[in-house]
């Protein structure tokens, strides 16, 4: 029978309440009060840790395997270029506009309606366990890492962020570097010193070509991107450092400290990793819930963006209505098609999912 009209219309009402409430990384205090009375409203028992907000299925029961459903209320700040005011929700042409909306509003709210769809029965085959987290779009430690603990074991997770419904079932871990090349101060109009400019150059000009053998058969090749640069304090002054950032994008091949290493070892500039946290992360292509995704006529893919799944240990599928590439643009919006698409594919999958384990036990 599927999520009712009635929780969808509900779930669409909490989204243009969410986009009417700035909710920037580490100032989510009001939309985690709002997801929770939304929740207290339907009977739901909410806990909360800072601005973390989650509920348990009902019928909750330690024997059984406990399923994850996450997503996040935080947003970026508004870009330039805005047309529309981004905290005020405005439907046009079957399109919700406002900040947050495809980034992950629309995934957030579809996750809350098919939890309330699942929470009172009492013959599920597993736990539910709904979480809105904070602070994902800087992967913060208030955020999902700092609950994880609260929540018990977890035997895999459903991520919602804008994938147009379709499964990441792979996504590149991130490392941040900061690249410091030591050179020798001196006069410029003379042949003095050494120039650290042309020390990060040389490393830079490195990480620019240097190919890692290992290619992920989802992800791809690991990805180096020199995407700041620092040097020289006036113009007779040959600089005795030039400071630059190393964005690197990892695969599951390679564990993010020993990528570190082998930049390290092949240039001369000093590297410091600013984590090692955000590894790549994903789920077994043979696992039960991917396999049921594609009877649904789902789609695998990996994923070149970073999301809370970074920091989960347990298999993590990430899915969720919208389109990445409107994320942190300007107005932002998600179709009202997708949602509902998003509440019924997140339904069947759970239900296909139910049908998994009549079989199995």
């Amino acid at each position: 029978m599927g999520v009712s009209l009635a929780v969808k219309s509900n779930a669409l009402e909490l989204l243009k309440s969410l986009i009417a409430i700035p909710s920037f990384s580490k100032a989510e205090d009001e939309t985690a009060t709002c997801i929770s009375s939304f929740l207290n409203k339907r009977n739901i028992q909410v806990n909360r840790c800072g601005n973390n907000v989650w509920a348990f299925s009902k019928n909750t029961r330690k024997d059984l395997p406990t399923i994850l459903l996450n997503s996040h209320h935080d947003t970026v700040k508004p870009v330039a270029g805005w047309e529309r005011n981004p905290f005020e929700p405005i439907i046009e042409k079957g399109m919700l506009y406002g900040l947050g909306s495809n980034d992950a509003g629309g995934a957030l709210v579809a996750m809350a309606a098919t939890f309330i769809h699942f929470y009172e029965q009492k013959e599920l085959p597993f736990n539910l366990v709904f979480l809105a987290s904070a602070e994902e779009e800087i992967s913060g430690k208030n955020g999902v890492a700092s609950v994880l603990d609260k929540l018990g074991e977890i035997d895999f997770g459903i991520v919602g962020e804008p994938t147009q419904m379709q499964m990441a079932v792979a996504e590149k871990g991130l490392i941040v570097i900061d690249g410091v090349a030591h050179g020798e101060a001196g006069h410029a109009a003379r042949d003095e010193g050494e120039n650290a400019i042309y020390i990060a150059l040389k490393d830079i000009d490195f990480l620019q070509n240097f190919q890692f053998e290992k290619i992920s058969e989802q992800l791809g090749k690991v990805k180096v991107s020199v995407t700041q640069i620092n040097a020289g304090t006036q113009h007779n002054v040959v600089p005795d450092e030039c400071r630059f950032v190393i964005d690197v994008r990892t695969t599951e091949l390679y564990a993010n400290q020993d990528v570190f290493d082998i930049l390290q070892r092949h240039t001369a500039s000093t590297l410091h990793a600013r984590s090692f946290r955000l590894n790549s992360s994903g789920i077994p292509i043979d696992h039960p819930i991917v396999k049921i995704g594609y009877t649904l006529g789902l789609s695998a893919f990996g994923s070149a963006t970073l999301s809370d799944q970074a920091l989960m240990p347990f298999p993590t599928l990430k899915i969720g209505p919208g389109k990445s590439s409107r994320s942190h643009t300007a107005d932002e919006f998600i179709t009202l098609e997708e949602m509902n698409d998003g509440i019924d594919r997140y339904y069947q999958l759970l239900s296909g999912f139910i049908n998994y384990h009549k079989k199995v036990t």
